[in-house]
């Protein structure tokens, strides 16, 4: 394959001598002439252990040079990547102007071919730049996207001072590809190398790179925080991190990155409160862990205003506790909910079957009894009746019997589901929304 790389800095040349190694014609661009010189000449114009010399032996057998004629590189590619910098102003707002400039230049050099040409972005993007390039490149060279070129995201997953090993082993390569054609050209220079190759939306693949980046930085921030308070404590933080990081079922796994609904329970809210309380009695500012409950609180109202926004006011709850099969109401989150609504005056019929079973019989009753009767008194013994009282239903929780029903709705009922309980909400025919997905 014949790919040209837009952009000599770190990314590009590791990403350049990289597929030169794999056996791919690459030509490196770049409007520093200096870079080009420094690359044709063998030689890394960045600092990468192990780069010189894949760079040198690209060169040495002609797999591998530099121009900063964006015309002559487009015309001898078949994929151009484009892996200029993206850098952020003082606000954070990232500055594009570079990889916008790029398309308008592969643009204006794809009228004078008539191969099939695949535009791809490498750099970090937010949602929206690939869409926008696409329309630019089509613009300025007459052509059709899907018919004359292709368009794909392909973020990197390189870091400094181990990038290559990084390249040839990362933990998957992602292609966020327009259309199957697109995407099956990116995936041919990839075939070699040795990770899971994910084929997704091009939205997805841009925003996948900032979650990865900003959950790294939550981790870092995370760690030094329980580390501060193990100091105060007189705790060995490393011993203690030991310890966490051994837990593959829930600390360090998918379980609880799902986006859904707030946390609740009798262990989650209680013991955020008691780390962060006892934190300030030791003078320790920790604004990551402080912003734990703020952060909870705010998601719930989130999710009572896209109730508020239908302007219904026969509402149907199913799920009150705040797990699926379990009658554990203690700060449950969907109770806020419904105590919310009632207070501005909806007509609510509630129904957990868990919690129907504990008011009579479970350890709850006496919650229930005590502690928020006006709810208690608005739940139903039969799914059914709340559902046909209802003309919106929320979704609490991931109570199996609750997607059986959704899949059988038809006509003009809304549904907000708080927990993504059917994973294709495409099988139903009712308005279905959820709260952040």
């Amino acid at each position: 394959m014949r790919i040209a790389v837009f952009g000599l800095g770190y990314v590009g040349c590791i990403s350049a001598a990289c597929f030169a190694r794999e056996g791919h014609q690459v030509i490196g661009v770049d409007v520093n002439e200096d870079k080009v010189n420094i690359i044709n000449e063998g030689k890394s114009p960045i600092v990468e252990p192990g780069l010189d010399e894949a760079i040198q032996e690209a060169v040495s057998n002609g797999s591998l040079r530099a121009t900063t004629d964006f015309g002559e590189a487009v015309k001898n590619a078949d994929i151009s990547l484009v892996a200029v910098g993206t850098p952020s102003e003082k606000s954070g707002r990232v500055l594009l102007d570079y990889v916008y400039r790029v398309a308008e230049q592969i643009g204006d050099a794809m009228k004078e071919i008539d191969h099939y040409h695949v535009f791809v972005i490498r750099s970090t993007v937010l949602p929206g730049t690939h869409e926008k390039c696409r329309a630019i490149i089509a613009e300025r060279s007459g052509k059709v996207p899907g018919v004359d070129f292709g368009a794909c995201s392909n973020p990197e997953f390189l870091r400094e001072g181990s990038a290559l090993k990084d390249f040839y082993a990362p933990p998957y390569t992602i292609i966020g590809e327009m259309d199957e054609k697109s995407g099956d050209y990116l995936a041919e220079i990839y075939k070699n190398i040795d990770a899971p190759l994910v084929r997704t939306d091009v939205k997805v693949a841009e925003l996948v790179k900032y979650a990865n980046n900003v959950f790294h930085a939550l981790k870092v921030a995370f760690g030094n925080e329980i580390g501060t308070v193990c100091k105060a404590e007189g705790v060995d933080s490393h011993k203690l991190m030991e310890i966490f990081c051994m837990d593959d079922k829930l600390n360090l796994s998918p379980y609880y990155l799902k986006p859904g609904f707030a946390f609740g329970g009798s262990c989650l809210p209680k013991d955020v409160r008691a780390i962060t309380y006892r934190a300030k009695e030791r003078d320790l500012n920790l604004p990551l862990l402080n912003s734990l409950m703020p952060s909870n609180s705010i998601h719930v109202q989130r999710s009572i205003d896209m109730v508020l926004n239908l302007g219904k006011k026969k509402v149907g709850v199913l799920g009150l506790s705040f797990k699926g099969n379990t009658d554990d109401l203690r700060e449950s989150p969907m109770v806020d909910v419904v105590e919310t609504l009632i207070g501005k005056g909806y007509d609510l019929r509630i129904y957990d079957r868990n919690v129907h079973l504990a008011k009579l019989f479970g350890a709850n009753k006496e919650y229930i009894n005590d502690r928020i009767p006006h709810i208690s008194n608005l739940m139903m013994e039969n799914i059914d009746d709340v559902i046909e009282h209802s003309d919106v239903l929320i979704i609490g929780n991931h109570s199996k019997e609750f997607g059986e029903k959704l899949k059988k709705l038809s006509g003009e009922k809304a549904v907000i589901d708080f927990v993504r309980i059917l994973k294709e909400p495409e099988d139903i025919s009712i308005d279905y929304d959820g709260l952040c997905w």
